[in-house]
């Protein structure tokens, strides 16, 4: 009699080969899902790029007006004075910023920018941009 060979594959194989199938998609899903928060990442810390420029764009205006340095409080209303706010692009923008600087230092001005956002992970601290300018001091 002759024997039957095995041909194609058991059931067990198709399944086995579906498990290890399924372990790398969920892992591609996993790195595709790290990438967009890491380009979320890189998009808030361009925006508080913009911002902070803004604000220095801001204060050269007031000097031109007024031919002095501005202080830093008429500064610090600037965050949240330009249509809506940027707090709209920026969560919480406003609320944990700082502006300092002015004619006592020399027309030096440093601008902290400070932002929450709800899809940050545990244990990932909240997002910070430092940015300084100087301007003529006459």
């Amino acid at each position: 009699m002759k024997s039957i060979s095995n041909r194609g594959f058991t059931l067990v194989e198709a399944l086995v080969a579906l498990v290890i199938l399924s372990i790398g998609l969920l892992g591609v899903a996993a790195m595709q899902l790290k990438a967009l928060q890491g380009a979320h990442m890189g998009y808030q810390r361009a925006l508080a790029s913009i911002i902070a420029i803004d604000v220095q764009e801001f204060s050269w205006e007031l000097l031109a007006s007024t031919g002095t340095c501005p202080p830093d409080d008429d500064l610090t209303g600037w965050l949240g004075t330009d249509g809506d706010g940027w707090s709209g692009l920026l969560p919480s923008v406003e609320n944990a910023s700082s502006i300092s600087g002015g004619p006592d230092t020399g027309c030096v001005y440093s601008v902290t920018l400070t932002w929450g956002d709800s899809r940050l992970a545990d244990g990932e601290s909240v997002g910070t941009f430092d940015y300084e300018f100087k301007l003529p001091s006459g």
